[in-house]
């Protein structure tokens, strides 16, 4: 897999393109006004603990308080290796959160997770600082590797190469590591220079802490583009093309002195044509804000954004096959899976994800499907975990949601309908208006004459297909009506007024 970064910069926004042969496959954005969080160390005060929630929200200078489960609490050193994944678990385990915090009380917190839709930011009392190599954990002294180096002989270097740093009696630290993928056969004065950089950090960290107490941010999550390219694995990268040369200059600095080794892959794009012309970019970002997704089959997909999660439905449309039906299911549901995969990276999509594939009689069939879908879903970045297929044939997963998703980046409900969707149609709302003069008349007896104000598609109609009923509805009620188009009116905006 070789992949191509496009980093498009303007002074309100950085848009970071991942394109595979030709394709893209992520985008992320980042607007000035509204940076993600993840990251960011933040000087908490607790303003409410709910003990039927386990939970705490905190205020941390942001306009929705932030909340703090009692699983994301550190207490003490532990001594075993566990992941936040067994932390949660355990978490009926965990002391009540009472005792643990009050009202009024300060501490150090990390966010996790993003505010999204009405929910406010997710934090976490367990700090975590990373950078190219490492992840440098200041509340642990546990030394970690990451699965993903599967060689047992270069674990085990670099788990030596980590004990030694830690027992380093300069860094006069009592912390702990997590050993990155991208640490894989470096050199041992790399990780000991970027350990030292990060004891640094958290040093100045503590020190803003003590000093500046009463500013709540302590600590800023570099930039996207910064982050792109700190967390790049270098084998995948084959180019990175930045259309800002000042930017450009900045992370050619930072290569220079954290990544060398990258140096030579990173150009600076200074074309008429806009980068993100090159492989249709911007053509692809509206196609993935759209609920159908052609296949080149033929079929197609169509996908469902809601609160609580996500859904994904495979159809054949307009493939028909060559040999039979089965086998034309079975094709449709291989390029779907394939589909599915890169939308869930281009929209972001996260929480609950249900897939409905186009039910299959044959097993085999079924299996294949599944194992071409989990080894499409191991480009992804993000953690994701899928579940055998139900009684009722559906996929059910799970995909980390740490940002909005692509949809909630780019737009926002729409006035007309708030999000539902759909609208009233003509005939609807012509009965709607029916009701309101019948209730009008029977609460003010003295009206001489009803005036209705509405869309003018709502007035073609009454005076058209419904002129039968306006004329039944003045007789019952012994009062004349008028019509009178409002241009500015939505099609289920209407009011009656009595004169």
């Amino acid at each position: 897999m070789r992949e191509e970064i496009l980093i498009n910069l303007t002074p309100r926004e950085t848009r970071v393109a991942v394109v595979e042969n030709g394709v893209l496959q992520e985008i992320d954005i980042e607007r000035t006004n509204r940076r993600g969080l993840v990251g960011n160390i933040y000087h908490g005060r607790v303003c409410r603990v709910l003990p039927g929630m386990q939970s705490a929200f905190l205020e941390i200078g942001l306009a929705r308080t932030a909340f703090l489960h009692v699983a994301d609490i550190h207490i003490g050193n532990k001594s075993s290796d566990k992941t936040a994944k067994n932390s949660r678990k355990e978490a009926s385990d965990c002391p009540d959160i009472s005792s643990l915090l009050s009202e009024g009380q300060t501490l150090l917190v990390q966010v996790v997770k993003d505010p999204i839709g009405s929910k406010g930011a997710r934090l976490t009392t367990q700090i975590s600082l990373p950078s190219r190599y490492l992840v440098f954990m200041p509340t642990t002294a546990i030394v970690g590797v990451s699965q993903r180096i599967e060689d047992a002989e270069e674990r085990s270097r670099l788990r030596e190469i980590m004990d030694d740093v830690v027992a380093d009696s300069e860094s006069k630290l009592h912390c702990g590591y997590i050993v990155r993928t991208a640490s894989e056969g470096i050199q041992p004065e790399r990780l000991q220079q970027e350990a030292k950089f990060l004891c640094r950090t958290w040093e100045a960290i503590n020190y803003r802490l003590k000093h500046h107490s009463n500013e709540p941010l302590v600590h800023e999550n570099p930039s996207l583009m910064m982050r792109t390219i700190r967390d790049l694995s270098i084998n995948d990268v084959e180019r990175i093309r930045i259309d800002s040369l000042s930017d450009y200059q900045k992370v050619l600095s930072f290569t220079q002195k954290f990544i060398p080794e990258l140096e030579e892959r990173i150009e600076h794009y200074n074309k008429d044509r806009p980068i993100f012309d090159l492989y249709s970019i911007e053509d692809e970002i509206q196609r993935a804000l759209e609920r159908k997704v052609v296949l080149k089959s033929g079929g197609y997909l169509v996908v469902d954004q809601t609160e609580a999660m996500s859904t994904i439905d495979v159809n054949t449309g307009a493939f028909v096959g060559h040999r039979n039906l089965e086998e034309t299911i079975f094709k449709t549901n291989l390029e779907a899976a394939h589909s599915i995969a890169r939308q869930l990276r281009l929209r972001n999509l996260g929480g609950i994800i249900i897939l409905d594939f186009i039910d299959m009689s044959s097993e085999r069939h079924r299996s294949e499907v599944m194992r071409n879908l989990e080894r499409e879903l191991e480009k992804d970045h993000a953690r994701t975990c899928i579940f055998p297929v139900s009684e009722l044939g559906l996929v059910e997963m799970t995909r980390k949601r740490i940002r909005e998703s692509l949809e909630h980046v780019l737009c926002e409900s729409c006035p007309t309908c708030s999000g539902r969707g759909s609208l009233k149609t003509d005939e609807t709302i012509c009965y709607d208006i029916f009701r309101e003069i019948m209730r009008e008349s029977r609460q003010y007896d003295d009206a001489q004459q009803f005036l209705v104000l509405a869309h003018q598609d709502v007035i073609d109609r009454m005076l058209d297909e419904e002129s039968h009923s306006v004329a039944e509805l003045e007789t019952c009620i012994e009062k004349p009506i008028r019509f009178q188009s409002e241009p500015l009116y939505t099609r289920e905006q209407f009011d009656v007024v009595l004169m």
